[in-house]
């Protein structure tokens, strides 16, 4: 006799026929939507930043047309991981990465010292938007996307901007504005329908296999570990064998896309489940949601992979991964 394990007062076999119907739908909208964020996202999403920034970058977000809260929170994430005593091999320091030069000139003091503190978050908030603005009007005048124009200033000089006629071919370069720009959509609000990723499917299949194996705390599913896995090792996998490379830990791969909200959720998308739930720092556990309140998880110790309720008082929100926005989280070692 088949052996069919009960969660929530469901049968297994039942929620996995549920999910199956799941996959083609997911399949199907991934088709015939388009992908990105529409016109107007400015707002920063709940929790896209720790809660003791989130009103400065509000605030200084909104400073010049060429920036907004979300790419400024984006711009501070990739420079130090909100890390405000963040130092660089290059002599970058603080929580916006300024060279003590640059700092000379364009330091803020955002708390009425009078004096701009290079390593006080407030200055350095204010001071990061204080400068992309001023690039913004120093490359005004060059063609194309003037906050990709401001955002390559900001990396490589506003000189080779201008010289380039734009964005210049600088690997370096090129790279951070295209990772600022993707990561912006993590830190937005959305005001409409997030498009689905083709490879949420093909994700929860990967989960779906693993159903059944005991968990193991910092298994990653490998030979050395017998194919368990742990909450992130789960999640990793499972996208990875889609071609997605997440981060290790749960509370960075927050940050690899936008974030429906919990009426919008779709199968696919990464949840998440935190001790304080306006700081996805405080992240301890991610699933994989299959539709229907439920997702597949590695949840604890002495438990086995499988499917579980995600509406818990822990619960923080989601994430809707994209190829982008995985490519363009900070690599570790990266200040």
């Amino acid at each position: 006799m088949r052996k069919v394990w009960v969660v929530g007062g469901i049968g297994v076999g039942a929620v996995a026929s549920f999910v199956a119907l799941l996959l083609f739908a997911t399949y199907m909208i991934a088709a015939n939507m388009g992908g990105g964020l529409g016109v107007g996202n400015l707002g920063l999403a709940k929790g896209a930043a720790p809660a003791e920034y989130q009103p400065m970058i509000e605030k200084w977000g909104n400073l010049c047309p060429a920036i907004s809260p979300p790419l400024l929170a984006a711009q501070l994430y990739t420079e130090s991981s909100w890390d405000p005593k963040a130092q660089s091999r290059a002599g970058a320091l603080g929580l916006a990465q300024f060279i003590p030069e640059t700092w000379a000139q364009y330091g803020v003091s955002a708390t009425g010292t009078g004096k701009p503190d290079i390593w006080n978050p407030a200055d350095a908030i204010a001071s990061a938007a204080t400068y992309d603005c001023a690039l913004a009007k120093d490359v005004k005048g060059v063609p194309g996307d003037a906050t990709n124009n401001m955002l390559a200033a900001y990396n490589a000089g506003a000189y080779r901007v201008i010289s380039a006629g734009g964005v210049p071919a600088i690997s370096e370069t090129q790279g951070y504005v295209k990772d600022i720009r993707s990561l912006e959509k993590s830190f937005a609000r959305p005001v409409g329908r997030v498009a689905p990723s083709q490879q949420a499917a093909g994700a929860i299949y990967f989960a779906q296999e693993q159903l059944g194996k005991p968990y193991l705390w910092g298994g990653e599913g490998g030979k050395e570990d017998n194919g368990r896995f742990d909450c992130s090792g789960l999640t990793k996998a499972s996208y990875a064998s889609v071609g997605i490379e997440l981060p290790r830990v749960a509370n960075d791969q927050w940050n690899a896309g936008p974030h429906p909200k919990r009426d919008e959720l779709m199968p696919g998308d990464l949840v998440f489940f935190a001790n304080d739930l306006n700081d996805p720092r405080s992240i301890h556990h991610v699933g994989l949601y299959v539709g229907g309140g439920y997702m597949i998880n590695a949840p604890h110790p002495g438990a086995v992979i499988r499917f579980d309720k995600i509406d818990t008082p822990d619960y923080i929100g989601a994430t809707r991964v994209t190829d982008a926005g995985a490519k363009a989280l900070p690599k570790p070692n990266s200040v």
